[in-house]
């Protein structure tokens, strides 16, 4: 088995260095692999210090040649985006598993094989995502992607500590995760067609989970592999956060919505537990009956999540210039749900 490893680079050269030095201390022995760099034109040095994999380097610093490590680089002409860069790495691959790293991540021991081992449990398994701590905090970031209960998604930092450890659950399926750090089959990713470039960093990877999603895969975290990220460490990371999940949505607004009732069910009970019996009973017993016991939303709550998402898209179209204005009545969202 052959695994592709695929690190998309804009500037942040020592954190590059950092995660490649991690990187080769974690790799397990004997594994067969490749190491592609995608250089989004930086600015920074990035360029210089790769034109030295052509010299006889061997230090950390300075990762070595190709004939002692299996990287290669790719020079981007103009700066293509992460989704861009991703999928021209890809394209070149011949790993049966493809490893997607940000060049901001710090690998810790033991990250790859838990997710490795995460396709041979799981068959149906899409993409495999792991749980990541804030590099400057120590805090749980990411341990998966939910919607909240205005269909936007949002990271799921709820993990027991004692997860890591032997006996309990090395595996939580999710809605979704982010493109920081995941794995996926290569074939899958071919399935799919990659990641859609029409998203300007950002959404890109929620979209290909819900692509993932509608042709029968679902997505998985592997517990006990943990890194730690430096949080968009990139310059202008989050400049298009706002146009890219109206996109999304836009896109995937039936989807969303019944991935959002849970939330909004939860919201609910959460909100009005402390109003003295002030409250819509029964928003609140459907509410309650979705989390417990119901398969699919009752209309209660399919009500409320579409007025919330359809709340949220005015709000797009006010803010976004040239999206629509208008808003869509919640019934068209029910209709939908």
């Amino acid at each position: 088995m052959k695994i592709s490893l695929i690190i998309p680079l804009y500037n942040c050269l020592p954190l590059t260095q950092a995660m490649l030095a991690s990187l080769r201390e974690t790799l397990p022995p004997n594994l067969d692999c490749e190491i592609i760099l995608v250089d989004d034109v930086s600015t920074d040095g990035t360029r210089a210090w790769l034109a030295g994999f052509c010299q006889p380097a061997v230090s950390l610093s300075n990762p070595p040649t190709t004939a002692h490590a299996p990287y290669r680089a790719i020079l981007n002409e103009k700066n293509l985006g992460f989704a861009a860069a991703c999928n021209r790495g890809a394209a070149g691959a011949t790993g049966e598993f493809l490893f997607f790293l940000n060049n901001d991540l710090v690998l810790l021991p033991r990250w790859l094989e838990p997710m490795l081992a995460a396709f041979d449990r799981f068959p149906a398994a899409g993409l495999v995502g792991n749980v990541q701590l804030n590099a400057a905090t120590g805090a749980v970031d990411h341990a998966g992607i939910f919607f909240s209960h205005q269909g936007k998604p949002a990271h799921d930092t709820s993990i027991f500590p004692l997860t890591r450890l032997m006996g309990l659950p090395a595996f939580r399926p999710v809605d979704a995760l982010t493109g920081a750090c995941f794995a996926i089959r290569s074939s899958t990713w071919r399935l799919l067609g990659g990641f859609d470039e029409g998203f300007i960093n950002g959404s890109e990877d929620i979209d290909l989970c819900l692509r993932a999603h509608a042709a029968g895969l679902r997505h998985y975290i592997a517990l006990r592999s943990v890194v730690r990220h430096h949080l968009s460490a990139s310059a202008g990371r989050k400049l298009h956060d706002e146009q890219n999940t109206f996109r999304l949505v836009e896109r995937w607004r039936e989807k969303i919505a019944l991935l959002a009732a849970r939330d909004w069910s939860r919201q609910q009970i959460i909100t009005h537990a402390d109003q003295s019996g002030v409250f819509d009973y029964s928003t609140i017993q459907a509410a309650l009956a979705y989390l417990l016991v119901l398969p699919v939303p009752p209309w209660p709550v399919r009500a409320g999540v579409a007025a919330a998402m359809a709340r949220e898209r005015q709000r797009w179209g006010e803010l976004l210039e040239g999206a629509p204005a208008a808003p869509v009545p919640p019934s068209v969202w029910i209709g939908l749900i």
